[in-house]
């Protein structure tokens, strides 16, 4: 039975306390799905440990230097409020978006809506069922956007796996409407070049722009064939999102971006972007793409412009996303080392990999420069069968201080201040214990997000938790109200 208390101390941290005709989708209640969804859509979520592995495990937990089990710790000023497990989806939980007294969570079968009025006690409105890793997700007004990032038979949600190098198979953005919360509908789909990982709104009156993230192309795959450099951008017109489609494939890496080992080694081969935020008040975005960071004008949305680019050849295999301060003077990058699976918050990897990576953001106009200040990672370690790795985040909004919390796997949700970007220093944590201490189990908070005055998480294993931060550091926070948070639409707080 998973702990809802503080059950036991850390040693040594933090003073611890612990719309096409074929487009269906299938809604679902609390009861079992309607339909099985594949299983090629899941990544690999457990393994068997070795003997001496396990042994490991039960003296860092008999030690104190890990939690039990399932069992939650968390620093003083980290209250829990609640806990929703999986029902009707049974994947791997992922993405949050927000908009007004709701919470819209992905999953690799499909997305649950919750009701969050009451932040301490969250209700499922609905559930749909519509496999498709990884099924990142974001909404704008009464659309919802759902990435598909696995090769499938058709653009249904009852669709079933397929190759990728038979050339009928669909990936790409689904569009649904979601002006009735209890019942979404399906109204769009636009196929994309090797599918769509992850995606980023900019929204405008009439009209949301799409980029879609995507990367790993191959010569055997039809849809998909290199060099794939630059990412696919999508009008969808609000009042007709049947109408949606690609208007652009702009080319970010002309040069090809970083050629990954083995002219680096242990680094990513750049062949698109993983993740984009973009800062609309300021005609700004981020991209972490595989082996390099950009930084690209917006202003016309259709034609984003590169502005700079930094490797860190050094220390970081796979950029993930990235984050800019309230003043857009800061990027931070994380480093998803290991692609997600892997144990990597331990002594042996170090503070350096597997983390964020802190740039000051110096000029102005099309001289703005990235300028590296430091790494932050938790010092929290892990055990050998915990997944741990930087991973999505957001902004605490507290004025004039730099302040994230973020998601890193099981090693949990993790609140850090950069105010200092040479000296950043983690403030508040909460995490649970392994999964199992006789398997290495796919699990954690997968995305951490502060929204109107909680912290919101999605572990991918344990469900949907609700956190709340009683810090006076961060306090001013919870005077900031937004109407819709997608994080990777990232807004001006001080406005």
């Amino acid at each position: 039975m998973t702990s809802l208390h503080i059950t036991r101390v850390r040693r040594r941290r933090l003073g611890v306390a612990t719309a096409a005709a074929g487009l269906i989708a299938t809604l679902l209640t609390a009861g079992p799905a309607a339909a099985t969804p594949d299983p090629g859509d899941a990544p690999a979520k457990q393994k068997s440990l070795t003997t001496s592995e396990q042994a490991e495990v039960r003296a860092a937990i008999e030690s104190g230097e890990i939690p039990g089990v399932d069992e939650i710790v968390h620093s003083k000023n980290i209250e829990h409020l609640a806990n929703i497990p999986k029902d009707a989806l049974k994947g791997t939980n992922t993405d949050l978006a927000f908009q007004g007294t709701y919470a819209f969570a992905g999953n690799y079968d499909g997305f649950r809506i919750f009701d969050i009025s009451d932040p301490k006690a969250p209700k499922t409105v609905s559930q749909v069922l519509c496999p498709g890793s990884q099924n990142d997700i974001s909404v704008s007004g009464d659309l919802l956007f759902l990435s598909t990032d696995s090769s499938r038979s058709d653009n249904s949600c009852t669709s079933t796996s397929q190759p990728a190098t038979e050339k009928s198979s669909w990936e790409g953005m689904k569009i649904f409407d979601i002006s009735d919360k209890s019942n979404p509908r399906y109204v769009a789909a636009v196929e994309t070049a090797c599918g769509s990982h992850t995606h980023t709104l900019v929204p405008e009156r009439r009209n949301v722009y799409v980029y879609v993230s995507s990367y790993s192309p191959s010569d055997t795959f039809p849809d998909c064939k290199p060099p794939h450099d630059g990412i696919s951008i999508i009008k969808v017109p609000r009042g007709a999102p049947e109408k949606s489609a690609i208007v652009d494939f702009p080319v970010l890496f002309p040069d090809g971006g970083n050629p990954g080992a083995p002219t680096n080694p242990g680094v990513s081969q750049t062949t698109g972007c993983h993740d984009i935020t973009v800062l609309p008040s300021k005609d700004l975005a981020a991209g972490a793409c595989m082996g390099d960071g950009i930084i690209f004008d917006i202003e016309d949305p259709e034609k984003p412009r590169v502005l700079d680019r930094v490797q860190d050849n050094v220390n970081f295999a796979f950029w993930h996303s990235a984050t800019f301060n309230q003043k857009a003077d800061k990027v931070v990058f994380t480093d998803e080392l290991g692609g997600g699976p892997a144990a990597t918050c331990n002594e042996a990897t170090g503070p350096k990999r597997g983390a964020n990576g802190i740039y000051d953001l110096t000029g102005r106009g099309d001289q703005r420069k990235l300028v590296f200040k430091n790494y932050f990672k938790i010092d929290r370690h892990q055990a050998a069968n915990e997944n741990c790795v930087a991973h999505n985040s957001s902004l605490v909004p507290v004025k004039g201080k730099d302040i994230m919390v973020q998601a890193w796997y099981q090693g949990g949700v993790s609140v850090w201040d950069f105010t200092d970007s040479a000296r950043p220093k983690e403030i508040a944590f909460f995490e649970r214990g392994p999964v199992s201490a006789t398997s290495s189990v796919t699990a954690g908070s997968w995305s951490a997000y502060y929204y109107n005055g909680y912290i919101y998480s999605n572990d991918m294993a344990k469900g949907f938790d609700v956190l709340k931060l009683n810090d006076k550091r961060t306090d001013g926070a919870e005077k900031v109200r937004l109407r819709e948070l997608n994080v990777q639409t990232q807004p001006d707080y001080r406005r």
